[in-house]
């Protein structure tokens, strides 16, 4: 079993303001907001720290399996190390896994959490599916063309796919910077969680739940099942994006999570 105390996670911050923690899916860093999401939540008067999960450097990268309660702890550890909770939670994918679990766990730490592609179970056919990644992530041997091209079909909408551009930009990316190791591999097995949908009925934080319509790891129906069980939660849906819709199409998504925020800060912010 991994080590069950917390682990000190890297983190960036960016602007002033009320705090916004921003979780990063699995496999993948903080960087991932930078482009979109760090820009518009910091001129909107939002104090941003990114961070990455244990199992994606700079932060530790302890031997795994990765337990959803130690991400979780991990999480509580670093909003108690800032001092400056109670602050609103960002998560997509894994990060809204564990997002969700930090506001039921420990709501005097968290004010609202908006949730991207999340569930609150995990089904036999994304069950398989992260341990066929993870298997995946732990070979060194490089990725075939063929994994290359489904890893984005299960990222992107069809928009995204069939624009020639982006796609040989992702292909490209891909091909310079491989997800592979320990870690990123430990963080997919952590993303298989059990049914916490009678659990998640006693989280009383505001949240908001977002689906993206071609999402096919985390679809609408599951994000669905996560805005019935949590009493206190909205539910918006966008159109035509998958899993990383909040790529795809970030000055919406954007919107919708400044909206959400500044509803639930209770207070004003700037243009």
């Amino acid at each position: 079993m991994g080590d069950q105390q917390p682990v000190e996670l890297a983190w960036q911050e960016h602007g002033d303001g009320v705090p916004v923690v921003m979780l990063p899916p699995a496999a993948t860093p903080g960087e991932v907001w930078r482009t979109y999401q760090v820009p518009a939540l910091v001129r909107n008067g939002f104090r941003v720290m990114t961070v990455n999960h244990r199992g994606t450097a700079p932060s530790p990268v302890p031997p795994g399996p990765y337990l959803m309660s130690q991400l979780v702890a991990d999480v509580v550890a670093l909003v108690q190390l800032l001092n400056c909770g109670p602050v609103h939670l960002i998560g997509a994918s894994l990060g809204a896994f564990v997002a969700q679990e930090v506001a039921l766990t420990r709501p005097d730490l968290v004010r609202a959490a908006v949730l991207m592609g999340t569930r609150a179970r995990t089904d036999k056919f994304r069950r398989l599916l992260a341990r066929a990644l993870a298997a995946q992530t732990r070979s060194t041997s490089p990725a075939s063309e063929l994994e290359s091209l489904m890893h984005l079909v299960q990222l992107f909408g069809p928009g995204t796919l069939t624009d020639e551009q982006k796609m040989s930009d992702w292909l490209e990316l891909q091909r310079r910077f491989p997800t592979k190791g320990a870690g990123p591999a430990a963080q997919y097995d952590a993303s298989v969680i059990g049914d916490r949908r009678a659990a998640l009925a006693g989280l009383t934080r505001p949240c908001l739940v977002m689906a993206f319509s071609a999402d096919l790891i985390t679809p609408p129906a599951a994000g669905l099942e996560v805005h019935q069980a949590i009493p206190s939660a909205t539910y918006v849906e966008f159109p035509g994006l998958g899993h990383f819709g909040f790529l795809e199409e970030p000055d919406a998504v954007n919107q919708a999570i400044i909206d959400f925020l500044v509803k639930s800060s209770g207070e004003s912010h700037g243009p």
